[in-house]
């Protein structure tokens, strides 16, 4: 569990990093004037040649990695709610490094995704063992009182 934990943090980490690069890169490449065909090709065209947003994509994608990985080693109704912890992680990155100001309604939001991951966490642990789980750990513990 504290495996999956750890690689969940240096995914989240990952993702905001990612999200601070792609921040930086579209404010160089600039504002969207209008939507049409001209104007999202020149976006296109200045975003892929731009080294924040190519390194926030990079990193992005090394989120997406370790994502895929926490899901095929736990049950998405865990993995999944705990990427909301990526709000927590992006917003103190926005603050940190963005110098963005945050109001307090904001960290009071950023407090109440903390305390609904700790409940996601806590019910993890204290989950009891599916009927699939328990008749695997009956068959094994069967097995090794034969030998």
């Amino acid at each position: 569990m504290y495996k999956l934990i750890i690689v969940l943090f240096i995914g989240l980490i990952m993702e905001a990093v990612g999200v601070v690069f792609l921040n930086r890169g579209l404010h160089q490449i600039g504002e969207v004037s209008q939507i049409s065909f001209q104007e999202v090709s020149r976006i296109i065209l200045k975003g892929a040649c731009n080294k924040n947003i190519l390194l926030g994509v990079l990193f992005e994608a090394l989120f997406f990695g370790t994502l895929l990985y926490l899901m095929s080693q736990a049950e998405v109704s865990f993995v999944w709610p705990m990427t909301s912890l990526g709000f927590v992680f992006t917003t103190l990155a926005a603050w940190l490094i963005l110098h963005e100001k945050i109001v307090p309604l904001r960290w009071a939001g950023v407090l109440l995704i903390v305390l609904g991951a700790g409940l996601i966490t806590w019910t993890e642990n204290n989950k009891e063992p599916s009927s699939a789980e328990s008749s695997q750990t009956s068959i094994q513990s069967n097995s090794s009182d034969q030998k």
